[in-house]
């Protein structure tokens, strides 16, 4: 393939963080073949250059490089699954969800046997931080693999760190979901006991933002009106800090991260079911 021609882009997820992203990567001028289980998804894109492929065999057929961006390890398995007999040797399949490190050495391993490579590159920013181009690539694969795929990542990208071979991407994700958790747990505690104090809820919080005791967590945390606000972003931060404890196991280098964060996110949930009771009883 010649270097000016820019390799075609199968793209699967098109919800809130990965909808963006195919967005910034057709508006970047790569082709663009798209597959949603809900015709309905496919519409958003009306307006640019987008294909849709009549089903997966299809994309995969299609496409030089096949991006995952659904939810769970059994999500990616079956696009995976679907696409992959389709695809030519040397293409490449990415994975931007986050799942099990092990989940991505296997389908790497399959994906070599028949010459189609696999780099695992789960994102952190979200919707907005997609939509900005600045969302944060945490890779793992082959450095061919990478550079190949790295022009793709650099249009909804504002850092992309390569960490080492396939899972690696995964496995710097789940640590860093399981620090964010942990700091929001301590940023709960910091509010807590200002409060207790009698301390101003409002200058405390600018002046921790303005001090050593900020972080990202805190800030996030600071802006909840109430925890139990924090509900769907508490359950994705929970699976990943049980992937990192299942990853990990008894490692003491998670101990802390897991006994921090565990507890305040069991704490959100119980607020939610709790709320979700009483609206069942309204």
């Amino acid at each position: 393939m010649s270097p000016a021609i820019k390799p075609t882009v199968g793209f699967v997820g098109l919800g809130s963080q990965g909808g963006p992203m195919a967005r910034r990567i057709v508006e970047a001028g790569f082709p663009l073949v798209l597959w949603a289980r809900r015709p309905q998804a496919l519409e958003p894109y009306a307006d640019t250059a987008a294909q849709a492929a009549l089903d997966l065999d299809d994309l995969g057929a299609r496409c030089d490089i096949v991006a995952i961006c659904v939810v769970d390890d059994a999500g990616v398995r079956q696009v995976f699954d679907a696409v992959l007999p389709a695809m030519r040797g040397g293409t490449r399949i990415v994975i931007h969800s986050t799942i099990h490190p092990d989940t991505c050495v296997a389908l790497a391993a399959e994906a070599a046997a028949v010459g189609v490579a696999v780099v695992d590159a789960p994102v952190s920013g979200g919707g907005p931080g997609a939509a900005a181009g600045t969302l944060t690539v945490m890779v793992g694969g082959e450095a061919a693999d990478v550079a190949a795929v790295r022009p793709i990542f650099e249009t909804f990208s504002g850092l992309i760190a390569h960490l080492g071979g396939v899972g690696a991407g995964q496995l710097a994700k789940l640590v860093n979901n399981a620090q964010m958790a942990a700091n929001m747990a301590i940023a709960d505690s910091g509010l807590g006991a200002a409060a207790a104090l009698g301390l101003d809820r409002a200058a405390y919080v600018e002046l921790v933002k303005a001090s050593s005791g900020r972080s990202f967590g805190f800030e996030v945390r600071a802006r909840l009106p109430d925890v139990a606000l924090f509900g769907h972003g508490a359950r994705l931060l929970e699976k990943d800090v049980g992937l990192l404890s299942a990853v990990l196991k008894d490692n003491p280098a998670t101990a802390f991260l897991r006994d921090t964060a565990q507890p305040f996110l069991e704490r959100i949930a119980h607020l939610q079911a709790g709320a979700q009771v009483q609206g069942d009883k309204s």
